[in-house]
């Protein structure tokens, strides 16, 4: 005789839920990984703010207690940057302005020209608050009207062109990761949906039994949140492994980390997936909580 086998009930809220976590794992891992881009950009342009430094050539043959005094009136600015308590002012001599140019060029033009025609200066590391085209034009004005100052130097074109291409960048950036939350958002809720579809019998079941909305859609809800949650951890995993190796092949990434602004880009990965998971259950069980018999069919 032929032996039948037990079927299994199905249980409310339960169904195939590995293609679920995949589908919302890799859709979670295109936004982090635009999440990352950012970051990274936003910390390229800070370390560019960070390292500027202005030049102030003196007048020739200053004597000491003027030279002091610069030095002094030049650490109480306003835009000089501090390493703890420290002004980052430094004098440079001409002399060792010489030696820096032998040491770079390897060739030494004292012994043609039979002088030094290189002035002394004072090299001023700047606040990056003030690192923009306006603030150092402002600055600059600010430095020549002191006495002794002959000249004030910085690459002007180098940080409107950064200041201009990271903003560009971020831009970018920040309209793709928008852009793609929505689209994302969307294939989430369709993959839930579609998931969904196989209980609809059952949640009309517990309908027709007397069930309360919330009661049916509790476990569902529930679930989803967690394969969310589930699938944000699992993207934030793939996001970290892909970003150590990017640092073992190109070291100098590791100069543009930050592990703070990394972490809030993983936390709010696993957020965003509970949430997503949540109202894409959400919405889905209430439309089939709302449809007719005929309509399920």
């Amino acid at each position: 005789m032929p032996q039948f086998r037990p079927v299994r009930k199905k249980k409310l809220g339960s169904y195939p839920h590995t293609m679920v976590v995949f589908s919302i794992t890799l859709a979670l891992l295109v936004i982090g990984l635009f999440g990352l881009l950012l970051v990274h950009a936003h910390k390229l342009s800070e370390a560019v703010k960070q390292n500027l430094e202005v030049q102030v050539y003196l007048e020739r043959d200053l004597p000491e207690t003027q030279l002091l005094a610069l030095q002094r009136t030049f650490a109480q600015k306003p835009y000089i940057a501090f390493k703890g308590s420290e002004p980052q002012v430094r004098f440079l001599s001409k002399e060792e302005g010489a030696q820096e140019f032998v040491q770079l060029t390897g060739d030494d033009f004292q012994q043609f020209l039979g002088d030094n025609p290189l002035r002394d200066a004072y090299i001023l590391k700047i606040n990056p608050e003030f690192a923009d085209s306006v603030s150092l034009r402002r600055l600059s004005q600010d430095l020549r009207q002191q006495p002794g100052v002959f000249e004030v130097s910085y690459v002007q074109s180098l940080i409107t062109s950064i200041n201009q291409n990271v903003r560009k960048v971020s831009l970018l950036l920040l309209g793709f990761a928008a852009l793609l939350v929505v689209v994302v958002s969307i294939l989430i809720n369709n993959t839930i949906k579609l998931a969904l579809f196989s209980q609809r019998f059952l949640i009309r079941s517990m309908q027709l039994v007397g069930a309360t909305s919330w009661f049916i859609q509790k476990p569902f809800l529930r679930r989803a949140t967690w394969q969310g949650v589930v699938s944000g951890a699992l993207a934030s995993l793939l996001l970290l492994a892909l970003l150590q190796y990017a640092y073992l092949q190109v070291t100098e990434l590791q100069l543009l980390r930050d592990e703070r602004l990394i972490g809030a880009v993983l936390v709010a990965l696993v957020v965003l997936g509970g949430v997503i998971g949540f109202f894409s259950s959400y919405r889905a069980v209430r439309k089939y909580l709302r449809m007719s018999l005929d309509d399920l069919y």
